[in-house]
Order: structure tokens, then C-alpha cells, then sequence
């Protein structure tokens, strides 16, 4: 038995590494989106603008927090916040929203605040951003009847929910305003801030918080098919990360979010995808979800069996006899394959009958160099002679070398190799 070229304990590291490799590879193809802290104003920038703040607020409050990567994180229940960019296309923002709204409340919170990062300062830590304008959103194709402001006259802070306090910049407020809106936060000049679309539900949190008196219960048809609650807030400053330092607006943004969610232990999700980081689906759990956990698990018990039978025979295997034996037999039954599968044996008819008259030749001892007629007659005599009855050898050879089909040269040649046994005998 040859030496085996790795030892058992390698052969199994190699194998590890490699499920490892793919394993990992699964992973990444599932979470390539990019880094989340990039300054952007969603729920992963920790710059001014972004809403990391609030994310991790309503986690230590015990809810469960998501960040959707791709358009199936955006369909489940609990309440979706968007945070579109001002650049981003209102169709799909649209689409989201009436996809969602059969089974949760959302939230749209407007961008204001045109931000970079600071990388070229040292003393800044990642994601950190620096206010360089304003702007408001164009969403066209996404709800163009309400119209939206970007004024810089004095707000005087906000007023909502029982409460009020001050703004990060209180000379450039975005508000908003639009037929069936009902205002949830107010500037101290009036202006709406941030309001909500009741649908046909029972937004009863919402009620409270904007002050509206409890509504009539809902019908069957409603009940039957409910559209939740649309929260706009057109202020972002009430729910970033620069409002957010302040206490008074962030109780505000706290007890806002959960009226928005219902009062449920629903899940909070913020999309990210509308924010250039989407990404596909991972691999790795999709392939323990139906209906793909079944193909998982047949393929792993495929591998395990594998690696059990080949553990349990490891190493080469014992040198065994050659495959192409050495002999004369051997090498007429390879030359004698490779002439049927040419398709020519009607050419080694004639040259068989020749070798077989030359054998018989030299084994009667006939004379040698006569015509080829002469010696078959002398071979049909000694066959008389012998008193072998088989046909003739003459007619034999003859009908041999006029054989065209690969079964008539079998028989004619089977015909002639038995005349020749017998008389050699």
C-alpha cells in the first residue's frame, strides 16, 4: 500500500477550513450593503442627521429594534419608519408604503439637513457629519397633495403631546400641510411639524397624543380589511440625532414613536434600503427557511454520510493487478474491440482465410508457392481422407472472404477455425 500523501488530522482541517470558507461566504453575500455608520440620515448614521439615537433608545426601552436591508425585512407587521434621502423616488417610496399599510402603521420622516462627513478631521469619530445646507424633499409620485415648507422665520420651539420644548436651529423648520392631516406636533407659531393620516383604523394612541376625541368604533368591512395609520413627520429635528440631545424632545420622541406603533409589542423596523443599503437576502438563513430547510437538511446528511464512508476508508487503496493485462490473448481482444467499433472487420475476412490456409500448410505439409486453388484442393482431400464431414475447406475460405457483414465474417471465420481443429487434431 503506498504512503497516503496527508495524515487523517489534515485532511479533516482542510475540510473544515473549506466548509468554514463557505459558510462565510454565505454571510457576507447576505450582508454586503455596506457599512450602516456613512453619515446618511437613517437609523445606522451617528452624524446630526442621522437616527442612531433613536434606534437605540426604543432598544433600551425593550422593543425590538430591525434595520431592513432588503424589501422582505419591510413587509412584516409592527411600524416602519422611512427615511428617504431628498433625492429619492417617490413612486418607490409610495409602493413601500401602500405595500405596508395593511399590516402596520408607518412613519415618513422628511430629510432637511444636506450633511458630509468629517474624515478629513482627526479628532472626529466615524460617521460624525457637518451641517453644509438645507433642502426640502421632492417626492413627486409620493402623496403631491401635501405641500411641504422650508421657512427660516422663528418657530419658537414645538409644542405636542402634553409637552414642549426647543429646537436645534429654530430659523430653518420644515413643516407641512395637507387636507385630512391631523397635526401631532406644532410649531410655537402654529405651523404642523408632524401629523398623521388615521386611514380606517382606530389610531387610539395617536388620538391621545394629538388631543382628538375617541372616534366611533369601526365597521366589519374595515375590520375585515384594515389600513393602518400614515405618520409624516415633516420636522426631522424631532426624532434625529441633533434634536434628540436635548431631553425634553426626546421623551417627545420617545412617547411619538410608540402612539405611532399602537402601544404594541410589535416590532420597530427602520428601512435602510431607500438609503442606498440594501442588500440581498442572506444565504445562510434562507437556507434553514422553508421551503429550502428541507433541501439543508438532505444535503447535510449527504455530506456527513460522505465523510463517514470516506473516513472510514482513508487512504489509497491496496496496488491491484493491472487493468490492461500483458499477453497475446489480451492484445488480440483489444485489437479485435477496436476493429468492431471502426466498423471494419469485412476488411480482416479475407487476410484470416490467407493465415489459416498458411497454418494448415505447414501443419499437413503440403507443398509450399502452388496457386491458392491447388492448395485448397489438397486440403479438401486430407479432410476426405480423415473422414472429417464439416464443410469443405475450399468453400469455407470462400464464402469467408466474400463476407461484407460483421456477422457473416464471425460465422464464416467460426466455419474455418473449426475445420482447422480438426485437422490438426
Amino acid at each position: 500500500m503506498n504512503q497516503a500523501a496527508f495524515s487523517r488530522g489534515t485532511a479533516l482541517g482542510m475540510v473544515l477550513i473549506g466548509a468554514l470558507a463557505f459558510v462565510g461566504l454565505l454571510y457576507w453575500l447576505g450582508n454586503s450593503g455596506g457599512p450602516a455608520n456613512n453619515g446618511g440620515g437613517h437609523a445606522g448614521g451617528r452624524g446630526l442627521n442621522g437616527y442612531a439615537a433613536l434606534a437605540a433608545m426604543l432598544s433600551a426601552d425593550g422593543l425590538e429594534v430591525r434595520r431592513a436591508r432588503n424589501k422582505a425585512g419591510l413587509t412584516g407587521p409592527g411600524l416602519l419608519i422611512l427615511t428617504p434621502p431628498a433625492n429619492a423616488k417617490g413612486s418607490e417610496i409610495e409602493e413601500i408604503v401602500a405595500a405596508h399599510r395593511a399590516a402596520g402603521p408607518t412613519m415618513v420622516i422628511a430629510p432637511k439637513w444636506q450633511a458630509v462627513t468629517m474624515a478629513n478631521n482627526p479628532k472626529a469619530r466615524r460617521g460624525w457629519t457637518k451641517i453644509v445646507g438645507t433642502a426640502a424633499p421632492e417626492w413627486p409620485g409620493f402623496r403631491d397633495d401635501i405641500r411641504v415648507d422650508l421657512s427660516n422665520r422663528a418657530a419658537r420651539g414645538w409644542q405636542g403631546g402634553g409637552s414642549s420644548g426647543r429646537l436645534p436651529q429654530d430659523r430653518q423648520v420644515l413643516s407641512g400641510e395637507g387636507a385630512g392631516l391631523i397635526p401631532l406636533v406644532t410649531s410655537g407659531d402654529g405651523r404642523v411639524l408632524a401629523a398623521y393620516d388615521e386611514g380606517n383604523g382606530e389610531p387610539r394612541a395617536l388620538d391621545a397624543f394629538a388631543g382628538v376625541p375617541r372616534r366611533q368604533q369601526r365597521s366589519d368591512d374595515e375590520a375585515a380589511q384594515p389600513v393602518f395609520p400614515l405618520i409624516f413627520v415633516f420636522e426631522p429635528d424631532l426624532l434625529d440625532n441633533w434634536g434628540l440631545a436635548d431631553r425634553a424632545t426626546g421623551l417627545m420622541a420617545r412617547r411619538l414613536v410608540l402612539a405611532a406603533a399602537g402601544e404594541g409589542d410589535e416590532p420597530v423596523t427602520f428601512d435602510l434600503t431607500l438609503n442606498g443599503l440594501g442588500a440581498a437576502r442572506n444565504l445562510l438563513t434562507l437556507a434553514f427557511e422553508p421551503p429550502f430547510v428541507a433541501a439543508t437538511a438532505c444535503l447535510l446528511m449527504a455530506m456527513l454520510a460522505i465523510g463517514w464512508r470516506a473516513f472510514n476508508r482513508f487512504g489509497p487503496a491496496f496496488q491491484q493487478g493491472r487493468e490492461i493485462a500483458l499477453g497475446k490473448t489480451m492484445l488480440v481482444r483489444n485489437s479485435a474491440e477496436l476493429i468492431r467499433r471502426a466498423g471494419r472487420m469485412h476488411l480482416i475476412a479475407r487476410p484470416y482465410a490467407e493465415a489459416a490456409r498458411e497454418r494448415l500448410v505447414i501443419a499437413l505439409g503440403l507443398p509450399r508457392g502452388r496457386p491458392m486453388e491447388e492448395t485448397d484442393r489438397a486440403i479438401d482431400l486430407a479432410q476426405t481422407r480423415r473422414g472429417i464431414t464439416a464443410m469443405p475447406f475450399s468453400q469455407a475460405a470462400a464464402r469467408l472472404s466474400a463476407a461484407k457483414r460483421a456477422h457473416d465474417v464471425v460465422r464464416g471465420a467460426a466455419d474455418v477455425q473449426h475445420i482447422e481443429k480438426e485437422l490438426m487434431q
